[in-house]
């Protein structure tokens, strides 16, 4: 899957650059000039990534920051901002609203792209591949399907998330708090059992009956890891 990256910048000779070179490296790249126009195409289509401008007509890159943080389907989208302001109270301020990066105009395009491919490594693993593939479980991001030696698990929309998210991270285990955050949001009030009822239903269709292993490992006290392996 190619990532998709939302470029907010209202300088029209620096918003063409940043589109031609983004394009140049294999993205899909999309240009807002400001930012009431960033919100209404984040909206439309989720982002993989941003690149925010501080300084923007209508709504300041601060404030677009702060308002995709509150909505629950934008508040992991990596964020990286764009700003004149190199003081370090500047940014605090935008790290603290919710930026993942900092670049200090001027900038050399080779720092942003390095930039790019850091925070999307390190927030969105596996980002670039659509099909995931960890023993004999299959992973189809874009046509939303998953499969289990060839034949398909069929899952509600909260149990493929909640598979994607261990798929990211085989073997690591994730407290019921930290799945919560990943996948339901923390602006979102749910109980902390759901998790387990979710992991429940997860775990029956992936057995399949209890035909098949259980890749899911529960880890006492501390939570739930994917293990192929097990």
């Amino acid at each position: 899957m190619i990532p998709f990256i939302l470029v907010v910048e209202d300088e029209d000779a620096l918003s063409t650059l940043l589109q031609y070179n983004l394009d140049k490296e294999g993205y899909d790249v999309v240009v807002a000039s400001d930012g009431e126009e960033a919100l209404t195409l984040a909206s439309e289509r989720l982002p993989d990534l941003i690149v925010l401008d501080w300084m923007l007509p209508k709504v300041s890159g601060i404030e677009v920051c702060r308002r995709l943080r509150q909505r629950t389907e934008s508040r992991n989208v990596p964020i990286i901002m764009l700003t004149a302001r190199s003081e370090e109270s500047d940014r605090i301020r935008g790290l603290d609203t919710g930026a993942d990066d900092y670049v200090v105009k001027p900038f050399a395009m080779s720092e942003l792209s390095a930039r790019i491919r850091a925070v999307l490594r390190r927030i969105r693993p596996g980002l670039a591949e659509d099909r995931v593939a960890i023993g004999d479980l299959i992973m189809d991001r874009v046509a939303h399907r998953v499969k289990r030696q060839g034949k398909e698990i069929h899952l509600g929309p909260t149990e493929f998330r909640l598979l994607d998210y261990l798929m990211q991270h085989p073997g690591r285990v994730f407290s019921r708090e930290q799945l919560l955050d990943a996948v339901w949001g923390s602006d979102v009030y749910v109980e902390a059992r759901t998790v387990d009822v979710h992991i429940g239903r997860l775990r029956k269709a992936l057995n399949r009956d209890d035909v098949l292993s259980d890749p899911i490992r529960t880890v006492r006290s501390a939570g739930y890891s994917l293990d192929m392996d097990s």
